[in-house]
């Protein structure tokens, strides 16, 4: 079968997750409109099974990395996690580089341009929400990237309405070689499960909060018992001032169990049993520049 690496590289919030969401057909990373949302180099795993397409048709295993959006910021985690997106660049098979209107006008942008440009990696090109823009502004950054001649193609996505992402599937495909399958064919992601109910809670935090807390927020499973009838699961969501805390469990605690119901809700689905979820809030004094802290919370390796 073909099988290979797939790295979806950009800035915050251009909608790698989304894309990634809509090319493996299953929700696996969480999706907010707050820039950084996506922290972790998150894998996603889409199998095309042998025979799917005519009796010769060998099938195809793609791995996509879905990387955190790169920006400078002025901590430690900004730092991890522009170093994890930009590592994923020499160890993959092809690249998406993802822009959307508001991207591709910054500097940021051109820096990671610079980067994947230096790369004999067949790369991809992809526009992204183009259900958010008008055609002449579409055509205007296809001319511009066309032009610079380093991309094997260039599509223009909606991972919201799914528009040319089986064409965008089947094009990434084709640039990859005959390989092994890494995966069993059922497998979505290789991710923890307790890495993705951290997320979860993490992702409806952040639709929950004001725009200065979330990127001080971090989310850790204290426990999780999994039992025939109910999983028990409990969490606590750090943030680094006294102020936070005090917003994230509102008045009379009624944002901290909006927050609890809305990963309930969505993790019974996800996990397809019954949850019982308890919730904590804690504070860590500027844990994101803290070496300690970010590989506590899994954002750093013990080598690192």
């Amino acid at each position: 079968m073909k099988s290979g690496f797939v790295s979806i590289i950009g800035r915050p919030n251009v909608g790698k997750s989304t894309l990634l969401n809509a090319m493996i057909g299953e929700k696996i990373a969480i999706t907010t409109d707050k820039p950084q949302t996506t922290r972790n180099n998150i894998r996603g795993i889409y199998t095309r099974p042998e025979g799917t397409e005519g009796p010769d048709d060998e099938g195809a295993q793609m791995i996509f990395i879905d990387t955190p959006g790169i920006h400078h910021g002025k901590n430690k985690l900004s730092e991890v996690m522009t170093d994890m997106a930009y590592s994923t660049l020499s160890e993959v098979d092809v690249i998406l580089f993802v822009v959307d209107t508001h991207a591709a006008k910054s500097k940021g942008n051109d820096a990671i341009f610079d980067a994947v440009r230096k790369l004999k990696t067949p790369k991809i090109l992809v526009i992204s929400k183009i259900d958010q823009m008008q055609p002449e502004e579409y055509l205007e950054l296809y001319n511009k990237y066309n032009e610079t001649g380093i991309f094997d193609d260039i599509y223009g996505t909606s991972g919201l309405e799914g528009t040319n992402v089986k064409d965008l599937t089947k094009r990434i495909e084709s640039l990859l070689d005959e390989g092994p399958q890494f995966f069993p064919e059922d497998m979505v992601t290789d991710v923890p499960e307790r890495f993705i109910v951290s997320e979860v809670i993490r992702e409806k935090a952040l639709l929950y909060l004001n725009d200065e807390i979330p990127h001080g927020i971090a989310v850790e499973i204290e426990s999780f018992e999994e039992a025939e009838n109910m999983d028990r699961i409990s969490a606590v969501i750090y943030c680094e001032k006294k102020s936070h805390k005090g917003i994230i469990i509102g008045k009379g605690g009624r944002k901290l169990k909006g927050i609890g119901k809305a990963a309930r809700e969505e993790l019974e689905a996800l996990l397809g049993t019954k949850i019982y979820l308890e919730l904590w809030v804690k504070v860590r004094e500027n844990w994101r520049d803290s070496s300690s802290q970010l590989r506590n919370f899994g954002y750093l390796d013990d080598k690192d």
